[in-house]
């Protein structure tokens, strides 16, 4: 029972030092919002002198957060929805048919995971800047191809455990191929679709690189992309910076608070899958 206990006693200090490391960053970036420029470089890790909310005036401003909010969440959202949607049909097409082909065309989408994206950034511009398509529908576009691999790889684990039985069952009873997918098969894979989700959101949210390549209209930008006017040339207003940051992972924490009960049931109903 002693050792028992003891082991964990450990357990539980190692819990805490590694939730202070994990929260450590957080610490930095909210503390050092509020701090003026000179506070900051001065010393990172104090409090500040007066707690002013000055910085986040100024940020909230300077990134025209409405307008930049609204454009990552329409982008996430519209993007999320078709890789879930388009990757959960192919993964049901290539599982129900089986034969070589299919089989073929799923490494070819599991081999696709493997390709970097800086080996294509450039072709991929170029042909979209060609066909016009260097807006907000074009990077949409783009990220169903990059996100379909993974996504699909993910659905079709899930559907090579649901029984064929059910297609055929729903078949006698006159269903087509196209009811028997959403009126049975999708409301199953549930779980993995927001793990599928989840993935997605946390990628495109945060993904500066793709964003900065294909939006290229004023008024457009997402966060990522309006968070870079703070760092010019000759100067980077870091404390502006941080407080834009602490800004933007606000309706994140909102979001993840009222649907924290089904992310965590999809997540972990999705790995017992």
């Amino acid at each position: 029972m002693k050792k028992k206990k003891q082991s964990r006693i450990i357990l539980e200090i190692l819990g805490i030092i590694l939730a202070l490391i994990w929260l450590s960053p957080f610490y930095l970036m909210i503390v050092n919002s509020f701090k003026t420029k000179r506070e900051m470089f001065e010393d990172t890790l104090k409090l500040p002198n007066v707690f002013s909310f000055e910085n986040y005036t100024v940020a909230f401003e300077r990134l025209d957060f409405l307008k930049t909010l609204f454009n990552s969440v329409l982008i996430t959202v519209l993007a999320v929805t078709v890789i879930i949607i388009f990757s959960s049909m192919a993964a049901y097409a290539l599982s129900r048919r089986g034969g070589k082909t299919s089989g073929i065309i799923f490494m070819l989408f599991v081999a696709a995971m493997l390709i970097p994206f800086q080996s294509v950034m450039i072709p991929l511009v170029s042909i979209f800047g060609k066909l016009e398509l260097l807006n907000r529908g074009g990077l949409i576009f783009m990220y169903l191809g990059f996100g379909a691999s993974l996504s699909i790889f993910l659905y079709h684990g899930t559907l090579s455990g649901i029984p064929k039985s059910l297609d055929e069952a729903a078949t006698i009873d006159g269903a087509n191929r196209f009811q028997i997918f959403w009126h049975i098969i999708f409301p199953m894979l549930k779980p993995v679709s927001v793990t599928v989700a989840i993935l997605n959101i946390i990628w495109i949210w945060n993904d500066y690189l793709l964003p900065s390549l294909v939006i290229n209209q004023q008024g457009m930008e997402t966060i990522p992309l309006k968070m870079f006017f703070f760092f010019g040339e000759y100067t980077k207003q870091w404390h502006l910076a941080l407080a834009g940051l602490t800004i933007a992972i606000i309706p994140v924490i909102i979001i993840y608070f009222f649907l924290q009960k089904q992310i965590i049931k999809g997540v972990s109903e999705g790995s017992v899958k």
